[in-house]
């Protein structure tokens, strides 16, 4: 018997593709981004205290450095990385005049990061130039993880 997802539940066959948008670095205050931005993110680590897993338990060690991530792959619903990443903008309401600013102080780290699955390998990632240049002009970085 072959199992296929209900549509009409949240169960998703696997994404080919996903994006996060991560601030990290030891000066970086969870709360602090959440306030900026104005939405909860999924995930955050403040440095020097234990952590949430994805999983639901809580890290034996404190973390080594702050971290704020909002992820698309709950949001949206497409095996291509632009509308991940149209979301993620959006909903950041990037760009912003004093990112870049914030960005460079104490070592703080801006990139979106991109899931890529790519079993054929014949599948090119469509991160749009606007997007690059945004990313670039805001001190930040775009990663593009690619599995196959």
């Amino acid at each position: 018997m072959t199992m296929l997802p209900d549509h009409a539940s949240n169960v998703r066959a696997h994404a080919l593709a996903h994006a996060t948008f991560i601030i990290s670095g030891t000066a970086v205050e969870p709360d602090f981004w959440t306030e900026y931005f104005g939405v909860q993110p999924d995930s955050t680590i403040t440095q020097g205290k234990p952590y949430l897993y994805p999983s639901g338990k809580f890290s034996r060690h404190p973390g080594k450095l702050g971290f704020w991530a909002i992820e698309s792959a709950k949001a949206v619903r497409s095996d291509r990385l632009e509308p991940h990443l149209r979301y993620l903008t959006g909903i950041l309401k990037l760009p912003r005049d004093d990112l870049r600013d914030r960005i460079g102080q104490d070592g703080v780290k801006m990139s979106l990061w991109c899931y890529w699955y790519n079993e054929t390998g014949d599948r090119v990632p469509d991160v749009p130039d606007d997007l690059r240049e945004m990313m670039e002009s805001l001190g930040g970085v775009i990663e593009i993880d690619e599995y196959r």
